[in-house]
């Protein structure tokens, strides 16, 4: 018995001992919910392979749908979606659940005809998502091929028979000579039967994808071709992997860890296997394991880092029309966000609401998204939460905003300094852990309020809006805009103002007015065009700005599509919360998630010392002359790409990739260089061209790979791409797992890349 077939044999008694996976098996009639009123009852049933779910509707005749359990990020419990929330009056909590997707695909609402089908469900899946987390490897890589293997057993007979596995290749994006093929094919049928079965088909698919490319790198290092002694390793790891310390005690580590062969290790060895398996593995990956984790040091006061920050956050889509929802908070604070935006209006029956003013978007309470705050805020990280608040409502609305903020949030509500006594500078991420943090205009200063003085109700702006006043000031629009920017002048609720504690909104007038007046707890917001202007006119100054205070950068009105500014810019100057859509995807989100994939994505990343420092000059348009100025040579050999996706569903049709290397920084940083493309080969084409870089200021620099499909007679599609900061690259042999525009996995594509740096001298 193979391997593999004893792995499966030993999956299914597992399951048919499970009594949740048992039912589901059997499959279950549930309504599948969209709205109050669209409620149609749909059949679920799990696949046999145990990572499929299958549904259709009840009438006879419809098309059925399928989806992947590795699809699935979480199951919710109970009424936690809006769409469930809206029918709880109907159906009872314990029936309900929510599947939540990876990406930006919408949730999918259930409703079972009982409380224990529900459980059976909602248990059965997480088991289904772990048993999915816990897979090695080469487990993964197996049911990939499983996968493949039935999408292509068209008669369903277990047996792929040549026609079968010529239409799987193209399937499988690769354009192979038929001649070679039948060679393959003909190697592994061991049986003489016409037709693969199941470890035959492992054998062809071993055979097809014999990575060249790995074994030139191993038979360099090993004495006998066969295997790798602890020495060869030990000398591949220093000369190409460059690691210096513990090198034994590294190599024995993974030998431990990746080599198969019982008798290998043993012998403190490492076959081809094993070293495949290695370089496919997070310590082969391009982004060193230990900046994955928490490393950075999290003391520092909080203007020291950049922050994840969304804009908008209650938007799914565009700023006019838009959807306006909870789940915008939810998928915000699972991806580590740590700033979140609302937009708040005085709302029917004195409740205030959240939507994009002067819009079409849809309306959501103030008060369930203080609730969705409270449950979700420290879900994926435990360092604050700010709340950026866009006021519009009267006094009598704002007191009940801040009723809703006190009461819902309780003591995870910062509302006043931490030690009580009157702070002399912001607080850092680790003293404020579990904390929530309001961002909004305040009456008199914080030594005020500390000190019993209030004043009257403050007169003037009580939001940021500075949107309109921008469109305004771009575009001389009519006088309507400029009276509604008068019109948001209104009194400001004590009771709100007491919320806010280290971030109070402030007009910015200039940075000499900053570095006389300011106050370090005081906060202002910047259009991405002020932004530009004061980088371009004064960027030192700005640097030295965001080392004292926060600053705060979003979108323009102008971009009503949810479009997004590059980052990067901002960066480069030190401001910490830059505002993005993340509701849209691009480079602008790639750099985002790029940036702050580091640091046990926890939404904070310390910005770099000569940024923190108030006695050093740093001008992100001359980084020639600051101290310590050490520029860096950065060299990639693209050498070759795995299992890529198609783009194209058109039958028959292959991608010519080809790799680009862009790198996000300063000005004088900003690079990209390609390689050539290959033609029809998607499955595991090769390169071996090398792309040269010179790079000013590593520290705030992000390098993002793209893979596209080449096209001469229009614009080329988007294959995949993996972004991660400078810092955190490993030198050497790496593969690096692309993600899709989403920025979720797409498993098992991948690049293999050789990468040096250099110090330029």
């Amino acid at each position: 018995m193979t391997e593999r077939q004893m792995a499966s044999t030993e999956r299914s008694l597992r399951i048919q001992a499970d009594d949740d996976l048992k039912s589901m098996f059997v499959g279950t009639v549930m309504r599948k919910i969209k709205s109050r009123t669209w409620k149609k009852q749909r059949y679920f049933r799990l696949q046999e392979d145990c990572m499929t779910i299958w549904y259709k509707s009840k009438k006879a005749g419809n098309a059925h749908s399928t989806f992947s359990v590795g699809d699935v990020e979480a199951v919710r419990e109970g009424h936690q979606s809006e769409v469930l929330l809206s029918i709880a009056d109907e159906f009872p909590p314990d029936r309900c659940f929510t599947l939540v997707f990876r990406g930006r695909r919408g949730n999918l609402d259930l409703v079972a005809e009982s409380a224990g089908e529900a459980q059976s469900w909602i248990k059965g899946i997480r088991k289904l998502i772990d048993n999915l987390e816990n897979m090695g490897q080469r487990e993964k890589l197996d049911q990939w091929i499983c996968d493949w293997f039935k999408k292509a057993d068209k008669n369903r007979d277990g047996r792929m028979n040549f026609k079968e596995v010529r239409d799987l290749l193209k399937m499988m994006n690769v354009d192979m000579n038929e001649h070679h093929a039948l060679r393959l094919f003909t190697m592994a049928d061991k049986s003489q039967s016409g037709a693969l079965e199941d470890d035959e088909f492992v054998l062809f698919y071993k055979m097809l994808t014999q990575r060249e490319d790995v074994l030139r790198v191993f038979q360099e290092f090993s004495g006998d071709g066969q295997k790798l002694t602890l020495q060869d390793l030990k000398d591949f790891l220093r000369e190409e992997q460059l690691h210096e310390d513990g090198v034994q005690q590294y190599a024995l580590k993974l030998i431990e860890c990746y080599e198969p062969s019982d008798t290998a290790r043993m012998l403190q060895a490492m076959t081809f296997d094993g070293f495949l398996m290695y370089l496919s593995s997070p310590e082969g990956s391009i982004f060193n394991p230990t900046m994955v984790e928490l490393y950075q040091d999290m003391t520092q006061p909080l203007c020291h880092y950049f922050i994840s920050s969304s804009h908008n956050t209650y938007l799914l889509e565009d700023q006019i029309r838009g959807h306006s929802s909870v789940e915008g908070y939810i998928r915000a604070l699972k991806r580590g966000c740590r700033c979140v935006e609302v937009d708040c209006w005085d709302g029917p029956n004195g409740e205030p609401i959240v939507y994009h003013g002067h819009t079409f978007t849809s309306k959501i309470f103030f008060k369930d998204v203080v609730t969705v705050l409270g449950n979700y805020a420290f879900k994926a990280s435990q360092y604050p939460v700010i709340l950026s608040i866009e006021n519009h409502c009267s006094v009598e609305q704002q007191k009940v905003m801040a009723q809703h903020l006190t009461q819902i949030l309780g003591d995870k509500l910062l509302k006043s300094p931490l030690d009580g006594k009157i702070p002399i500078g912001l607080p850092s991420p680790e003293d404020l852990k579990g904390k929530i943090l309001l961002k909004g205009k305040k009456i008199g200063g914080l030594e005020d309020s500390m000190n019993g003085v209030v004043d009257d109700p403050l007169m003037g702006e009580v939001s940021d809006e500075e949107e309109t006043a921008e469109i305004d000031d771009d575009h001389h629009r009519s006088d309507s805009i400029r009276h509604r920017v008068k019109k948001s002048k209104q009194r400001l609720s004590k009771e709100l103002s007491d919320c806010v504690v280290y971030c109070k909104s402030v007009h910015f007038s200039s940075f000499k007015h900053s570095r006389i007046h300011s106050k370090f707890y005081e906060i202002s917001s910047f259009t991405e065009s002020k932004a530009r202007k004061h980088i371009r006119e004064a960027g030192a100054e700005f640097v030295l700005h965001n080392a004292r205070q926060l600053s705060r950068v979003y979108p323009s009105g102008l971009r009503t599509d949810s479009s997004n500014f590059n980052p990067q810019d901002m960066w480069n100057a030190g401001c910490q919360i830059v505002a993005l859509n993340f509701q849209t995807a691009g480079v602008e989100m790639d750099l985002n998630d790029g940036l702050f994939s580091q640091n046990s994505h926890c939404g904070y990343v310390l910005k770099p010392a000569f940024m923190r420092n108030i006695d050093e000059r740093f001008d992100p348009e001359n980084p020639q002359n600051r101290d310590g100025y050490k520029p860096l040579s950065l060299s990639i050999q693209v050498i070759s790409g795995q299992q890529l996706p198609k783009v194209n569903i058109k039958e028959g049709s292959i991608i010519d990739p080809l790799v680009r290397v862009e790198i996000h920084g300063i000005p004088l940083d900003q690079a990209k260089q390609e390689t050539r493309y290959i033609d029809n080969n998607g499955f595991n084409p090769v390169w071996y061209d090398m792309l040269q870089f010179t790079i000013h200021v590593p520290e705030l620099a992000l390098v993002r790979f793209v893979v596209e499909d080449y096209d001469k007679t229009s614009k080329n599609d988007f294959v995949g791409q993996f972004t991660l900061p400078f810092t955190c690259i490993q030198p050497g042999y790496r593969h690096i797992h692309l993600l899709s525009k989403d920025g979720t996995s797409i498993a098992p594509s991948s690049l293999f890349v050789n990468v040096r740096i250099t110090n330029l001298t």
